[in-house]
């Protein structure tokens, strides 16, 4: 899978200077059945507008089967780490401040993220607490399928 735009951090100064600048674009992701149904084993969640194809394009107001917006939640740490490698010692998931999504997400969809930084804050033991803004864009729709605050630590 290939990278739009890349730029790897090697130190705080580097995440810093990513404040503000021009989003990063990941490289596109196809969402296939085989992941959707393997997420809904995973979560215990088959509800029918991401499991039943038959019945999704019957009774959905989207046309078909759906991936689970928790599934294009679960996309970003490998979309942000292929987009923004980092040589640190260690990186954490952090949380997230705020989560929509937008617009639902056909299975068989390819999707991408476009990443920028919103903050970058010292935290105790040497390291640096970075706000994403995170936006999750499907092929073909105009709307981003979610946005999220995405919230990570590194110590380099």
């Amino acid at each position: 899978m290939s990278v739009v735009a890349a730029v790897e951090i090697a130190d705080v100064a580097a995440l810093r200077a990513l404040v503000g600048a021009q989003p990063l674009l990941s490289g596109w992701r196809t969402l296939s059945e085989a992941s959707v149904l393997g997420f809904a084993d995973a979560t215990d969640d088959h509800q029918w507008i991401h499991v039943d194809a038959e019945r999704a394009r019957r009774e959905s107001p989207f046309g078909g089967p759906i991936a689970h917006g928790f599934l294009t939640l679960s996309l970003v740490p490998a979309l942000l780490a292929e987009t923004v490698p980092m040589r640190q010692r260690m990186g954490v998931n952090y949380g997230l401040n705020r989560v929509r999504f937008t617009s639902p997400v056909p299975v068989g969809s390819r999707v991408r993220a476009r990443i920028g930084v919103k903050e970058v804050s010292d935290v105790e033991g040497g390291g640096a607490q970075v706000v994403w803004d995170v936006g999750i864009e499907c092929e073909g729709s105009e709307r981003p399928a979610c946005v999220a605050e995405f919230i990570t630590r590194h110590y380099f």
